[in-house]
């Protein structure tokens, strides 16, 4: 069986992600959600140096640094969303899951703005995850 190389990365995204929702409301039980962002970026910080491939920061163009701020602010606004959620009541195994479903975001926004195309059965996963988001809200 063939896995492709992608794939792995999807494994670790599930895995980590899966785990931080547990965290991200044992914070906010204790703390605000601005506090909570906080110290998510200095998560980020402390980390960066062992993932950053090592080139020179500035070596990309203005309109690459200005896609990566403007998904690092978008990023961020999303956290704090979901930290507020949680701080608000909301319960992990419903907020997490649900804030999961951003990708559908960008399913519908992909293939207007990137040109790619969706197939039927993705259409179908896609209606499949808004049931989901429906059955899990009640």
């Amino acid at each position: 069986m063939h896995i492709a190389p992608w794939f792995i990365y999807v494994a670790v995204v599930l895995i980590f992600w899966g785990a931080c929702g547990i965290f991200q409301k044992l914070s906010t039980n204790r703390i605000s959600a601005e506090s909570a962002l906080i110290w998510l970026i200095v998560g980020f910080v402390l980390l960066e140096p062992f993932v950053y491939p090592g080139r020179t920061l500035f070596r990309y163009s203005s309109q690459n640094i200005f896609w990566g701020l403007l998904s690092g602010a978008l990023s961020n606004l999303g956290a704090w969303g979901l930290y507020a959620a949680m701080k608000s009541g909301g319960k992990a195994s419903i907020v997490a899951p649900l804030c999961a479903l951003y990708p559908l975001v960008v399913v519908v926004l992909a293939p207007l703005l990137l040109h790619e195309s969706i197939t039927r059965m993705q259409g179908a996963g896609v209606v499949c995850a808004l049931i989901a988001a429906v059955l899990l809200s009640k």
